[in-house]
Order: C-alpha cells, then sequence, then structure tokens
C-alpha cells in the first residue's frame, strides 16, 4: 500500500543550524517516535530500530536509512526500509529541502512517498495515514522544540 505526505515546518534557526541537528543521530533518535536505537554507520547510512504501532498491530521495525543527493545546508534525499516481523515491512523515501525562512529562520519541507506491505497494509489507507501524520507532527514538535532550546542531546550509554 502506497502513501504520500506533503509538509512544511517553520524553524526559528539558521540555515545551517537546521542542518546539523538534521544529521545529529541522537538529535534524531529523540524525535523519532518509538525509536529505540539510531546509529549512524557511515557518513551517508544509519541503523535503526523503531517499535511502532499501528491500531492493533504493533511491532519493532529494524531498517537502514541512507542520505544521496546531499546538497549541504540545503537538503537531501531520504530512502529507507524496515521489517516488522510478521507486521510486515515499510520502504520509502522523502526529499528534505531547507530555505531561508522569516526573521533569519529556516523553512524545511518535505515530501514523502512509502509503501507499506503485511499485516500492517490490510488495516487500510486512512487509520495507517493518520498514524503517518501523527508520527510527522510529534517529530516535527520535538525537533522543533530541541532546536528552539538550542539543545545537544547527549550521547547514548
Amino acid at each position: 500500500m502506497a502513501m504520500t505526505m506533503k509538509g512544511e515546518v517553520a524553524l526559528p534557526a539558521d540555515r545551517q543550524t537546521v542542518w546539523d541537528k538534521l544529521n545529529d543521530p541522537e538529535v534524531l533518535k529523540q524525535c523519532i517516535p518509538g525509536c529505540q536505537e539510531l546509529e549512524k554507520t557511515s557518513e551517508t547510512s544509519f541503523r535503526a530500530i523503531a517499535k511502532i504501532k499501528v491500531g492493533p498491530v504493533g511491532a519493532t521495525f529494524k531498517g537502514n536509512v541512507e542520505l544521496t543527493e546531499i546538497d549541504a545546508p540545503n537538503g537531501y534525499r531520504i530512502s529507507g526500509q524496515g521489517e516488522g516481523g510478521v507486521a510486515g515491512f515499510a520502504k520509502g523515501g522523502a526529499r528534505v529541502a531547507l530555505t531561508d525562512g522569516p526573521d533569519g529562520g529556516t523553512i524545511l519541507s518535505y515530501d514523502v512517498e512509502a509503501n507499506v506491505g503485511g499485516k500492517i497494509a490490510q488495516l487500510g489507507g486512512r487509520l495507517i495515514d493518520g498514524v503517518a501524520k501523527k508520527n510527522a507532527d510529534a517529530f516535527f514538535a520535538k525537533f522543533v522544540e530541541i532546536v528552539t532550546n538550542g539543545e545537544t542531546p547527549p550521547a547514548s550509554a
């Protein structure tokens, strides 16, 4: 089952600061709902483990994320895939772009395409889209909080 999502978020920081936070695994780990582990495996790739619940189906997804078309500090393409055992799989990508916003801030825009299969796909598009939107909103709310407060989260032990 395929899904798409677009949006943009105004951030109260300059583009370089936002870029740095977008590439910091500790920041991303704090922002990704259900993220249990996020490890940078190279300059352009990450390994992730996240616990996701869609309606009655919950699973721990293990996957990899790759950054391509990197144009620092303007944006990149992110693609990844994850396996959630009997719950199914997810794979997809997003184009992330940073542009100058008002008052010295930055506008982060995203365009996501994803595909899910297995038990999760059987739940129906409206439920999946709702969970995806909720998770995106939660990610950006936490990301805005970290950027606004200038936090650099402690490294995981």
